[in-house]
């Protein structure tokens, strides 16, 4: 048993102490670089420092620097100005100089040229004698001109005086004869209710009380059923039998009011507020309510009523009679207006 207990010692490796060896070697490796990087970080610091002491002390040169410059500007400053003020002072010096010797010389040649001043004075006396003759000769000219210009103003306050009577007197005509005018005018506007009193009695008596067909102030108010399908601008033949009647009361009072009195009949053709989109006629309400009227003014003229006493007129939905959204008022909104007025 010892023999074999021998053996398996022989045979096992021990790896103890050559690890121990190698973990003491890397501590030692370790806590040497630690020191070496200690070491070098204090002497980096050192010499940083150091460089912060020097970097202030030639800011503080500097600053000092810059003050002394600063000084020695103001100063160069200060002698420039001196020197300009002494420049400018002797400029001026010199400039008085100049004056007073060109004073003096001018002195000194006055005594000679006074005579000849003299004789120049005495010829611009004798010139100005002879020019002063002349403008006496000129001003009495004159005069004579402006006593003139006076007369004719004169003449011109009478001529203008004058016209303004007579622009009163026109004045005053023109007054009376709007007067008369305005007085034909309402004896025309009476003659013409007059005749439409009789032409809507008439139509009033003939008509009789449809239902369709309503007075509304000066107007007679037709349904737009009564001439016309929906959506359409051809007139019905019940409509046209409507239209025979109203072109015979046309006729008649064409024959009895006086030619000088200027008279239509307006045809106006309305609709409701509902936008057309089944007929491919009109686009619009504007466009369905001016066929409609023009539909009624062209029968009427074929009639023999003259073209010249009609009008027609579309006002699409844009003037109702009631503004209620309902088939009532659809119904009431679409009609043919007839209204007897002046041009």
């Amino acid at each position: 048993m010892a023999l074999a207990r021998s053996r398996r010692s022989e045979s096992g490796f021990n790896y103890w102490p050559g690890f121990v060896d190698a973990l003491s070697t890397l501590v030692l490796s370790i806590v040497f670089l630690l020191s070496v990087f200690l070491v070098v970080q204090f002497f980096l610091s050192q010499e940083v420092t150091g460089k912060d002491k020097a970097l202030e002390q030639l800011t503080a040169k500097i600053a000092q620097l810059n003050e002394l410059l600063s000084l020695e500007k103001l100063s160069k400053l200060t002698l420039d100005d001196q020197v300009s003020q002494l420049r400018a002072g002797l400029a001026s010096a010199e400039g008085e100089r100049d004056r007073m010797k060109g004073l003096y010389e001018g002195l000194a040649n006055s005594g000679n040229d006074a005579q000849g001043r003299a004789n120049e004075l005495n010829k611009a006396l004798e010139s100005e004698k002879s020019v002063s003759s002349r403008a006496l000769a000129q001003i009495e000219v004159l005069n004579q001109q402006i006593s003139a210009l006076r007369r004719q103003l004169a003449a011109l306050e009478e001529a203008l005086d004058a016209s303004e009577k007579r622009d009163k007197e026109s004045q005053n005509r023109i007054a009376d004869l709007g007067q008369r005018l305005n007085v034909a005018l309402a004896q025309r506007v009476q003659e013409l209710s007059k005749y439409r009193s009789e032409f809507f009695g008439r139509l009033r008596a003939i008509l009789g009380n449809r239902p369709d067909i309503r007075i509304v102030g000066d107007r007679f108010v037709f349904q737009s059923e009564v001439f016309f399908d929906t959506g359409q601008a051809t007139l019905l033949p019940e409509g046209k039998t409507e239209l025979d009647t109203v072109a015979n009361a046309l006729i008649d009072l064409d024959k009895q009011i006086p030619p000088e009195i200027a008279w239509v009949l307006r045809v106006d053709g309305h609709t409701d507020v509902r936008p057309i989109t089944n007929s491919p006629l009109f686009k619009s309400n504007w466009e369905l309510s001016s066929a409609r009227a023009i539909s009624v003014v062209q029968y009427l003229i074929s009639l023999g009523v003259p073209a010249q006493r009609l009008v027609a007129a579309g006002f699409a939905e844009f003037q109702p009679l009631d503004t209620a959204q309902t088939e009532d008022a659809y119904k009431r909104n679409r009609r043919i207006e007839l209204k007897l007025t002046e041009k």
